[in-house]
């Protein structure tokens, strides 16, 4: 499905709030564009409904090429919950799109490891801050926990930490906060 600036908040954003949205810039004058299409199609069709694939013209919608910092062409970019979650620029093989449309498949890391805390008993008042979606709660236990760790403990903190921060759009004050927090601890 082609979108444009018109049609890119509905298409792209609203919908990627559902099931994510793979957006595809690209121009008719740009080779290697047209090398990933197909690729980039049958990588999609194959996951059969679970991702949605659109394509953005770079010459006609130079603004949305602007907004999302586009340099070059192809530049494919996954959107979740309304944010670039995931991207790559260039022609890659279908193993490498089938790799990269995983990533952004697969639950968010954090996921995994909230299972882990629950059945050891580990960090119980981190895993209620985050069941509660208290991210800046569970950011402070975190950090705050970082000084009396053990060598093991540390790795598995900034683990922790990492996890929340993916769940976050980078640009949010409280990734920065807690990330200059983190690497104070750490180092």
């Amino acid at each position: 499905m082609d979108v444009n600036e018109a049609t890119f908040e509905q298409e792209v954003i609203e919908r990627s709030a559902e099931a994510p949205v793979i957006v595809d810039f690209w121009a008719d004058w740009c080779g290697p564009c047209h090398a990933l299409a197909p690729v980039l199609d049958a990588a999609v069709e194959a996951r059969e409904g679970a991702v949605t694939l659109v394509k953005v013209d770079v010459d006609a919608n130079q603004g949305l090429s602007q907004r999302f910092s586009v340099s070059g062409i192809p530049a494919v970019k996954a959107f979740r919950d309304g944010r670039v979650v995931a991207e790559f620029a260039g022609a890659l093989s279908r193993t490498l799109v089938d790799s990269f449309l995983d990533g952004v498949l697969a639950p968010p890391r954090l996921d995994g490891l909230l299972e882990q805390l629950r059945s050891s008993g580990e960090l119980p008042e981190v895993v209620a801050a985050l069941d509660a979606d208290l991210h800046e709660e569970a950011l402070k236990l975190i950090v705050e926990g970082v000084p009396a760790a053990g060598p093991d403990e540390r790795d598995r903190l900034r683990e922790l930490a990492v996890a929340v921060f993916e769940l976050l759009d980078p640009e949010d004050t409280l990734v920065l906060t807690y990330r200059r927090r983190l690497a104070a601890a750490l180092y």
